[in-house]
């Protein structure tokens, strides 16, 4: 398979490439920055072991990577700009976007997000949410890859949520490491302003991805109201979501934890924890969500967490190009954490 990578210089498209390296179905891999065009890959990151697959070992642009008929075309690209600039390979790659701008359906809700009209195309995205989504994802050449806040809270969420079970409101409390705000020069995220440092930021209904996790709660039956507050948390990269919600039912823990069991039972990178919660540094370099609950009464507790630059980023987009080209769903990616 020949694969392009567009915008490889961010966190994103950096360990995608690593990824696809080692990825035994990947014959090429063309690696595309229009800001760096013409750069050897290694002097910007001096970390990758370029070699055979990337040829030539420099960045191209978008004129060269057209020419070059990938087989799939994965955009980390700014929200906004990637449907205009992935419009070239929609019908002639398989595009698996990692943007925003095809992964919420309602354009008011879009609109909401992003303060912009959502970007129109001639084929439809299907929600690259692997573990929900796996038989459309298998025929689709247009993918959103999820963000990372509604891949830790859809996971534990849906199947309870389409099975009738949740009754109440939804409070999603998130904390995500620093590299989930992307590569980029900005005061707040220096080190000197986020080590031993942690706060809430855009509470309630005010962060971006408040709309798209929304949107999937009620395709999938909800109803009730959603309050979602996302933290920032001096950790280079990992994601712990821990959300509160009521049962229609009551239902003891081990049941609702067999049901999770049940539905992700086919699924290699979902593990519903026994007797523990999870933890970041369980998860960190791996393409695995663990999930553990606590039940008190009609009050359940769900806790998610996943590496927000694998599961929440690069991971779930190599494991939704695998299920398009039928290949092992696992086929690249770490099942292990960093020890």
């Amino acid at each position: 398979m020949k694969i392009a990578v567009l915008g490889a210089t961010g966190y994103t498209g950096m360990v995608l490439l690593r990824l696809l390296t080692d990825h035994p179905a990947v014959e090429k891999i063309i690696a595309v920055s229009s800001s760096r065009a013409g750069a050897r890959i290694e002097d910007h990151d001096p970390g990758f072991p370029t070699g055979a697959k990337l040829q030539p070992e420099i960045y191209l642009d978008l004129k060269s990577a057209h020419e070059a008929g990938a087989d799939a075309v994965f955009a980390c690209l700014p929200h906004l700009k990637s449907a205009e600039l992935c419009a070239e390979f929609i019908g002639k790659s398989v595009v698996i976007d990692l943007s925003a701008d095809f992964r919420i359906e309602d354009p008011g809700l879009f609109e909401r997000a992003y303060g912009a009209s959502k970007p129109q195309t001639e084929k439809d995205a299907v929600y690259g949410l692997v573990e929900v989504e796996r038989e459309r994802i298998a025929q689709a050449d247009l993918i959103a890859n999820p963000g990372c806040y509604p891949t830790a809270s859809l996971l534990p969420l849906l199947p309870l949520v389409g099975a009738d079970l949740i009754g109440g409101p939804i409070v999603i409390n998130a904390i995500s490491g620093i590299s989930g705000a992307g590569r980029k020069a900005s005061e707040n995220l220096l080190f000197c302003e986020r080590s031993e440092n942690a706060g809430a930021y855009n509470p309630g209904s005010s962060h971006r991805h408040w709309s798209e996790i929304r949107e999937k709660l009620s395709l999938a039956g909800s109803d009730g109201e959603l309050c979602f507050t996302p933290h920032l948390a001096p950790l280079r990269r990992g994601m712990e979501v821990s959300t509160w919600t009521k049962l229609k039912n009551p239902l003891a823990a081990e049941e609702i934890r067999s049901r999770l069991q049940n539905f992700y039972a086919s699924a290699p990178f979902v593990r519903v924890l026994e007797n523990r919660l999870p933890q970041t540094r369980e998860v960190n370099g791996s393409n695995r969500c663990d999930i553990g609950l606590r039940v008190e009464g009609d009050q359940l507790q769900l806790f998610s967490c996943i590496d927000n630059l694998m599961k929440g980023a690069s991971g779930q987009a190599v494991q939704n190009m695998n299920i398009r080209f039928g290949l092992e769903e696992s086929a690249g990616l770490p099942l292990a954490g960093l020890v």
